[in-house]
């Protein structure tokens, strides 16, 4: 499949019930919060990985960045990950994870250092959250001589509606010779829709994808940029209130404003969305389709 010759920008929400989407290790794994605005945010590399894990453990492709470990349980270094290829064009080849985001490493005799054409922004709720401590207990005890299982503690989020933005840049990839193909992102898309939903670990289970949205342009160097600024979530209860995604309506108003000007660049639509999601233009429902009337739409099926 041919490369990717223009610009593409991705919209991608996902909502969080009970869960914890991306933990702080230096704050005791507690959601990352905003302290300003109590906003949730959730960093690129949290994304980055559901989409690497999906598309190694679900699609069977070769991802470069893996927990892996050897006979003896212990996790394998960056040394002896690069040694399984021959050298960084095998790497680029067979790894779609380096194609899509780029890596960073330096080893002995071996250096990569590639900006992926794939960027993310952090993602952030679209409304202030709560965070809950909840403590429990474990029937197995700690040690031999104890009678009694040990606590356990975690830290979750009732409810967040996150936003992610990201851009398909051409040019990161031409520039350093990064053969990206539309099959490619076609993988990326997929692994952020169905990769979010099989993270059911015991953390992370309660993720659910809500609304994908990619826009390809027609020309080079061109994209409107902030489609995450574009919308809101619009509800009746307070922020800290809401716990589901029918507590509300996403306005795309501004979003099919900001489209609708630029429409003469845009070459075609790739969208999904959960059938649960309410969404609502000049204050009143409207179907994606309705919404996007004019546009050359490719509805993506996985």
């Amino acid at each position: 499949m041919a490369c990717i010759k223009n610009r593409s920008e991705i919209l991608f929400l996902y909502d969080v019930t009970d869960a914890n989407p991306n933990g702080d290790p230096v704050d005791e794994n507690k959601p990352r919060i905003d302290e300003e605005t109590g906003v949730n945010i959730v960093t690129d590399v949290r994304l980055k990985r559901t989409v690497r894990d999906y598309l190694h453990y679900y699609k069977g492709l070769e991802v470069f960045v893996l927990e892996l470990r050897d006979d003896k349980g212990n996790l394998r270094s960056k040394e002896a990950r690069m040694a399984d290829f021959k050298d960084n064009e095998d790497i680029l080849k067979k790894c779609i994870d380096v194609r899509l985001f780029g890596a960073t490493t330096a080893v002995k005799d071996k250096t990569m250092t590639l900006t992926g054409p794939v960027q993310f922004k952090y993602g952030r709720s679209l409304h202030r959250v709560n965070v809950m401590y909840v403590k429990g207990t474990t029937v197995m005890p700690s040690g031999e001589d104890k009678k009694q299982g040990t606590f356990t503690e975690k830290y979750i989020l009732p409810y967040s509606l996150i936003a992610f933005y990201g851009v398909v840049n051409e040019n990161a990839a031409a520039n350093q010779g990064i053969e990206l193909t539309e099959e490619d992102v076609m993988y990326l898309l997929e692994g952020l829709w169905n990769g979010t939903k099989n993270l059911i670990s015991t953390s992370k289970a309660g993720h659910m994808p809500r609304l994908l949205l990619q826009v390809a342009y027609k020309e080079k160097n061109f994209h409107i940029g902030e489609l995450d600024k574009r919308i809101k979530f619009v509800s009746e209860k307070n922020d800290e209130e809401i716990r589901d995604i029918r507590d509300g309506v996403l306005d795309i108003t501004e979003l099919i404003v900001a489209l609708r000007k630029h429409a003469d660049t845009v070459e075609k639509i790739n969208y999904k969305v959960d059938d649960r999601l309410v969404l609502s233009m000049d204050g009143k429902t409207v179907s994606i389709e309705e919404a996007l009337r004019g546009f050359v739409l490719n509805s993506l099926t996985f």
